[in-house]
């Protein structure tokens, strides 16, 4: 079932620098990564969009929205998807972390409150603000960053009270990200 109070939101403009070629084209299992993180959103989010300057996006089918400010990482990322959002809530999910699964995001969804304006999981004292669910009003936050010249997301998140959600061994398995060929070949099957 679908949450109409939360909007998906792919992170798909970074440079992909340290894999050489475009993570989001990259295929598993005959899926690309972003397709990987579209099916693990369009059953429980009320819409997708897609951050990214890549054209070849649009063939998905989905609002794709470029980056507003250039060369200042996720943290732009997410202030300019959360400066096109309606919903109250947005579901932030990098592109890559194909193994990502609806369950585990339903788990974020389930953990939102009154008090907590970022929900993220925690596995072995590592966050991940890139696979989080943010209240949509924390763009001022995000807004201040970058007028202050903040890039490190997790100095950002902090300021959102985030509520952190312990993950298993099994859980974190599938939130591992890809950024190099190393990567890539540890989660290949």
């Amino acid at each position: 079932m679908k949450d109409t109070f939360i909007t998906g939101l792919i992170l798909a403009g970074g440079k992909s620098s340290r894999m050489g070629t475009d993570k989001s084209l990259l295929k598993l299992n005959e899926k690309t990564f972003i397709e990987c993180s579209i099916d693990a959103l369009k059953e429980i989010t009320s819409e997708i969009i897609i951050i990214s300057n890549t054209k070849q996006h649009d063939v998905f089918g989905y609002k794709r929205i470029p980056d507003t400010i250039d060369n200042f990482g996720p943290v732009a990322g997410i202030y300019t998807g959360l400066s096109q959002v309606t919903t109250p809530y947005t579901l932030v999910l990098s592109c890559d972390v194909p193994l990502i699964n609806k369950t585990l995001l339903k788990k974020l969804i389930s953990n939102i409150d009154t008090t907590t304006h970022c929900v993220q999981f925690e596995y072995k004292n590592n966050l991940t603000p890139l696979i989080a669910v943010y209240k949509t009003e924390c763009k001022s936050i995000f807004k201040n960053a970058i007028t202050h010249g903040i890039q490190k997301l997790q100095l950002v998140t902090a300021q959102c009270n985030p509520k952190n959600i312990l993950l298993t061994d099994q859980e974190a398995y599938y939130i591992q990200n890809v950024n190099t060929i190393a990567d890539f070949n540890r989660i290949k099957f």
